[in-house]
């Protein structure tokens, strides 16, 4: 297990250089912002709806439990807010920007794929007669039997819009997510058996789970848009958060996949740099020794000759 470093890395420290690293996850983001803004200008297939089906699309016409805005701050403000506390606590920059992408692209992509699913499919609301009748009069066409609305436009194309519920695919992309974070965080799967921490972790998948609960009761969808919806954002949360941490069971479950290669690059640099330092520390020893060396030998060298001179002049003499 690498060693931790906490309150090492901030966002004064190491936070501009985190973001040009992962510059390209940003754009893929603010692409995904154009595409949803597309799917949700554009009209859904508006299928076909005969006097027989009405039976099933007669429900009252009600106002959300959860309104639109109420969404975003239950998907992402609220787990947002839960990672910068994680923040404040261990001062960990790579966390931050990790949860924080983490939880946007688990978001977005959620909605992208809701929004296109739904233009796609155009099933009707379960209050789709009195968008399409508001007073409650029925007109169908002579020949094909198929509706002949007399509601607001906006109001009938947003009940082409049943499948799959927008808002429990939102509430699980981004609570899913942030019950994945927690699971890491406070070490839910360490084995101690404390069931506390499992509680923990199911309470914002409850409050996902009321959200869907709550688009059955409006009659805004029918049971199968809220299960479709739910699966479908729990699905791409779990993609999203094991793309960028471990899993919670890991014994490394508890920071991103980036802090401990961040670890491991500075781990490497400093033992090359211990390597350089030692091989500099050994260089003027390993000097005066070639010195020391070179000196014997000029030494031993000159003695030759002169033994060799001797012994030259004496041979001279002789003769």
């Amino acid at each position: 297990m690498p060693e931790i470093q906490l309150g090492a890395h901030t966002i004064r420290s190491h936070g501009a250089r985190v973001a040009r690293f992962h510059m390209h996850d940003w754009l893929i983001l603010m692409l995904l912002v154009v595409i949803e803004v597309i799917l949700n200008v554009i009209s859904p297939f508006y299928r076909f709806v005969g006097k027989d089906m009405m039976t099933d699309l007669k429900y009252p016409l009600k106002d959300n439990t959860v309104p639109f805005w109420a969404v975003p701050l239950i998907a992402v403000v609220l787990p947002l807010a839960v990672i910068i506390t994680f923040y404040f606590i261990r001062r960990d920059v790579y966390d931050l920007h990790q949860a924080t992408l983490g939880l946007l692209f688990s978001v977005l992509i959620t909605g992208v794929l809701t929004d296109a699913i739904k233009d796609g499919v155009g099933r009707p609301r379960p209050d789709f007669f009195w968008r399409c009748f508001p007073d409650g009069v029925g007109v169908f066409h002579n020949i094909t039997g198929n509706v002949q609305c007399t509601g607001l436009k906006s109001v009938i194309r947003e009940g082409h819009k049943s499948f799959p519920s927008g808002h429990t695919s939102w509430s699980f992309a981004g609570l899913g997510f942030l019950a994945w974070y927690l699971s890491g965080k406070i070490k839910v799967f360490d084995r101690s058996g404390h069931i506390a921490k499992l509680c923990i972790i199911f309470v914002p998948l409850l409050l996902a789970a009321l959200v869907g609960v709550s688009r059955v009761d409006d009659y805004w969808h029918h049971w199968q848009d809220v299960f479709a919806g739910g699966s479908l954002g729990l699905t791409i949360a779990s993609f999203c958060y094991l793309q960028f941490f471990p899993p919670p069971y890991d014994i490394d479950g508890w920071a991103p996949h980036a802090y401990f290669n961040m670890l491991a690059e500075s781990q490497t640099e400093n033992r090359s740099s211990s390597n350089n330092a030692n091989r500099l520390s050994v260089a003027p020893s390993e000097l005066e020794s070639v010195y020391i060396h070179s000196h014997n030998s000029e030494a031993n060298a000159r003695s030759s000759n002169s033994i060799l001179e001797n012994m030259e002049t004496q041979r001279r003499h002789l003769i």
